[in-house]
Parts: structure tokens; C-alpha cells; sequence
């Protein structure tokens, strides 16, 4: 008889189940920006949450076969409806922050609509993720960089503002104190999935297998640039996922299209070209050797053995 085996649980020090709190701004995000990662975690007995900061009210339909009138009426619900789907895929907790869709201005009116996330005081926006962190008290928490990569999406970069302001307050006793007990998480890191090296490889390793590459009139137009590049801290090999992510995506109906180019590339040339998914470690108060290739490290005692399935 053949024994499979598993990853052995992964725990603290003081023999506690490791927890990781992502924070994302719409619902899709948690499924194209770390997903793979995500899905690694929770295979190997993690607890994740993800907070969603807005409802994605405001969001276009991208995929065709969504863009009809009585999805467009009913988006709130439907999008919750998608959210919910990619939870049961990642195998993640889930909670909604409760703020409106800011949207993506256009043209010259830059204006964002009264009441919406990016609108926030952050004081205010940050309480939820506040309370969030103090009741599930994560060991590591996520969020964007100060400019989401060059997305430029209000409400990204206001959950950026709200998940750096939510980290400090959460471990001070004198912020927010109807909140709950104070909590420090440990580490803090800032997502790096889209970047220029990774995109270089997708796309070098379509062209040696004589496929037409999504990307090579996009890499024309995006210069080198080390100083983001060095940015990088942290690689998670999660490839053996990227069908769990993909899965996830498509979950999310409204906003992926099968047929579009999040699935231009291949998954068998995917995970042989780029078997990682990118990290920038910016808070850490316990010590760690860069580069890492965990989220954990410095947290999770050594798996000791493995387990039979």
C-alpha cells in the first residue's frame, strides 16, 4: 500500500495554528494577487482571513458573457455571490470591511463619489481592520505598496493607508480601546505578484516554445526599473497552487474572462517559468534572513516530521 503524506501542521512557538491576514480592496483581488500563496498556507493548515474592504460595487463586467442588463442591476449581490464561491475554492475565512466602491476615474472628472472608500477618513475606515486584527490576532498581515505597483486604484491605495495605519493602531492599548485587546502582528508585507522580472519570463518562455506571448508589446513599454525590483524580499514557491488560484479567478465571473488574457499563458509554462509568488517584508519584529521564502519565517517552529496522510 501506497502512504501519501502531507505537510506536517505548521505552529508558533507556543504551539499555536499560524494565521494570515490578507487585506484587499475588492472582491477578485484575493484571487489575482497571492492566491497561489494563499492556497499553499492553507494546505499546510494555516488560518487565513481576508478582508475585503469594499463590495466591488463599482467594478466593470470584463467578461462578455457577464455584461448583460440584469447582472449589471444586481452587481452588489452578485459580486458577494462570486466572493463567496472563491472562499470555499481558497479554503479562506472572509469578512467585508463594509466601504463603498470607490471606482476607476476616468477622464478628466477625477472626482471620487461622496461616501466612497478612498473618500475615508482613515481613522474611521481603519476601525474594522482594527477590531479584525485584535479578534483573529494574525501572526503575519498583507496589504498593497504605497502605490499598488503602478495600478494607481483609489481604493487600493486607501487600503494601503488603512492596512499600515490598522497594523500600528491594533498593537497600541490607547487606539481604539472598545475594540478589544491589544494585538501586534509580527510581520507586515506588501504584495509584489505583477511585476517586471516575472513577466519577462512568462514571456521569454512563450516565445521559446514558438507561442504568441500576451506580453512582449507591454514589456516595450515598461523600463527596468531596480530600485522596485530590489524591493522584493520574499519568494513563495507555490506553483503546485496555481490551479487552486486559477479556479478562484474564474469564481469571480463578472470580472475574469475565461477566454482573456489572465489565461494567455499556458499553466504548464507557468509554472515552469515562475513557480513564485513575490513579497516586500516592510515590519518585523522578530528576526529573519533576507531573502526569505516563507511569509513565516522567523514564526513557524521547523516541521519536525511528516505525517501520514
Amino acid at each position: 500500500m501506497t502512504v501519501m503524506s502531507r505537510p506536517a501542521l505548521r505552529v508558533d512557538a507556543q504551539g499555536e495554528r499560524l494565521r494570515l491576514l490578507h487585506v484587499h480592496a475588492h472582491p477578485d483581488d484575493e484571487s489575482s494577487r497571492g492566491a497561489a500563496t494563499t492556497a499553499k498556507y492553507v494546505a499546510e493548515g494555516a488560518d487565513v482571513v481576508v478582508a475585503t474592504c469594499t463590495g466591488g460595487e463599482r467594478g466593470s463586467i470584463l467578461n462578455p458573457a457577464m455584461d448583460r442588463p440584469d447582472i449589471l442591476a444586481n452587481i452588489a449581490n452578485v459580486r458577494r455571490q462570486e466572493m463567496d464561491r472563491a472562499r470555499e475554492i481558497l479554503g479562506i475565512q472572509q469578512l467585508w470591511l463594509g466601504f463603498v466602491d470607490s471606482g476607476l476615474p476616468e477622464g478628466d472628472d477625477q472626482q471620487l463619489p461622496d461616501g466612497c472608500f478612498a473618500s475615508m477618513d482613515i481613522a474611521v475606515a481603519a476601525a474594522p481592520l482594527v477590531k479584525i486584527i485584535r479578534s483573529f490576532r494574525p501572526h503575519v498581515m498583507t496589504t498593497y505598496n504605497e502605490n499598488d505597483g503602478g495600478y494607481g486604484h483609489p481604493d487600493h491605495v486607501m487600503s494601503h493607508k488603512v492596512g499600515v495605519a490598522a497594523f500600528e493602531a491594533a498593537a497600541d492599548p490607547d487606539a481604539y480601546p472598545d475594540l478589544g485587546p491589544a494585538w501586534q502582528p509580527l510581520k507586515l508585507y506588501y504584495s509584489c505578484i505583477f511585476h517586471r522580472e516575472r513577466t519577462v519570463a512568462l514571456d521569454r518562455a512563450m516565445v521559446a516554445r514558438g507561442l504568441e506571448s500576451p506580453y512582449t508589446e507591454r514589456l516595450r513599454n515598461w523600463p527596468e526599473n531596480p530600485q522596485r525590483a530590489a524591493r522584493i524580499t520574499t519568494r513563495v514557491s507555490c506553483a503546485e497552487y496555481y490551479e487552486v488560484r486559477d479556479r478562484a479567478l474564474l469564481a469571480h465571473a463578472t470580472q475574469i474572462d475565461p477566454d482573456g488574457p489572465w489565461f494567455a499563458v499556458p499553466l504548464a509554462v507557468h509554472k515552469s517559468a515562475w513557480p513564485t509568488e513575490e513579497w516586500e517584508l516592510v515590519r518585523s519584529s522578530v528576526e529573519t534572513s533576507i531573502p526569505e521564502e516563507d511569509l513565516f519565517a522567523g514564526i513557524a517552529e521547523p516541521a519536525a516530521s511528516r505525517v501520514p496522510a
